[in-house]
């Protein structure tokens, strides 16, 4: 584990507050990576690049870092064993990505530094290298079925709580151990598969923390239909859990969530929407009509904050120059001083 030890309950906390009271989550990834040539047609997504070409996501990452994130995610959201085995790699193989994909944000980071300490010497001064956290992605069990199921949290009767902490034990114990600094359970599609992830984190005394993120089609529940409210409790629930929010969801949804989740949790909140366009899961296309320019999008960050978000980045479809607005405007905004009355 990297950047804290100890009791995982503050450290989100702490690192909000050496990062100046918030922090900058990256971009979309694997559009980013379709940006550069990847092709993605694949159950793998993003995680194909794991294999065929690893130095693009190493590129992504810094793109995000010079756009000023503070966090960077690792591309393991549909990283799976079972994916990879489907694929013919062996077990070894598929774990041996999962770490290589921590291993990947991690050497970004140290390149980042590097540069930024080689730019410091020529002007004769060092600034204080700032907080850099590596996220280790894990996507929900729809994202595995490739079926577009993480964007309705509907996996069928048969798929019970046992199933979902059989099928996300392995991985999650071996990104508690890979050093990243956090895990993020993203696009967490419904109330079970996140009771899943309080109870295997539990079950295991891990000591690295975890953020929750969930996603929402209508600005009151998750995609399943479950109460925001009641998937936000069962995060609040285990102090692993040291941030709580929103993901891959349209920017104009996200207000009226943050508001929920304050009423059940004290702990930080983060965001990071998608672009506003809609998935197509039957096609496997983003419909780009409905998407928000990056002027608008950046225009929601400030009333994102005064209700409460503490980490503010995006998801698909947002590019390193959101974020770099983003990073813009957040830090334009702490720079205002504040009322005495």
């Amino acid at each position: 584990m990297g950047f804290w030890t100890g009791d995982p309950s503050p450290a989100m906390s702490d690192f909000l507050r050496q990062s100046g009271g918030f922090a900058v989550i990256d971009g979309g990834l694997a559009t980013e990576l379709e940006s550069h040539g990847a092709d993605l047609n694949d159950p793998l997504w993003s995680a194909k690049c794991l294999i065929s070409s690893p130095h693009l996501i190493q590129k992504v990452h810094l793109d995000y870092l010079e756009a000023g994130a503070n966090i960077i995610i690792t591309a393991s959201y549909q990283a799976t064993i079972q994916g990879f085995e489907s694929k013919g790699l062996s077990r070894e193989e598929s774990e041996s990505l999962l770490k290589r994909s921590v291993e990947l944000a991690c050497e970004a980071r140290d390149i980042f530094w590097e540069r930024c300490t080689e730019c410091a010497i020529g002007n004769e001064a060092v600034p204080k290298r700032r907080p850099i956290l590596v996220a280790a992605s894990i996507g929900s069990y729809g994202a595995y079925l490739a079926d577009g199921s993480e964007y309705s949290g509907d996996y069928g009767e048969a798929v019970t709580l046992e199933t979902l902490k059989d099928f996300h034990r392995r991985r999650v114990q071996i990104m508690a151990e890979s050093g990243a600094d956090l895990i993020a359970f993203e696009t967490i599609p419904n109330k079970l598969e996140s009771q899943a992830y309080v109870e295997l984190l539990e079950a295991n005394d891990m000591k690295i923390p975890a953020w929750f993120s969930f996603n929402s089609k209508d600005g009151t529940n998750v995609v399943s239909g479950d109460s925001i409210l009641e998937c936000a409790s069962v995060a609040d629930s285990c102090k692993k859990v040291v941030a709580i929010g929103i993901n891959c969801t349209p920017p104009r949804f996200i207000h009226g969530l943050i508001l929920s989740i304050k009423k059940v949790t004290c702990k930080p909140i983060l965001i990071y929407p998608n672009s506003g366009e809609t998935y197509d899961a039957d096609r496997k296309q983003w419909v780009p009509s409905t998407g928000v320019s990056d002027e608008d999008f950046v225009s929601y960050v400030s009333k994102w904050r005064e209700v409460g978000a503490s980490l503010v980045g995006g998801c698909c479809r947002t590019t390193p120059n959101t974020i770099r607005a983003i990073a813009r405007a957040l830090c334009k905004e702490s720079a205002v001083p504040t009322s005495s009355q």
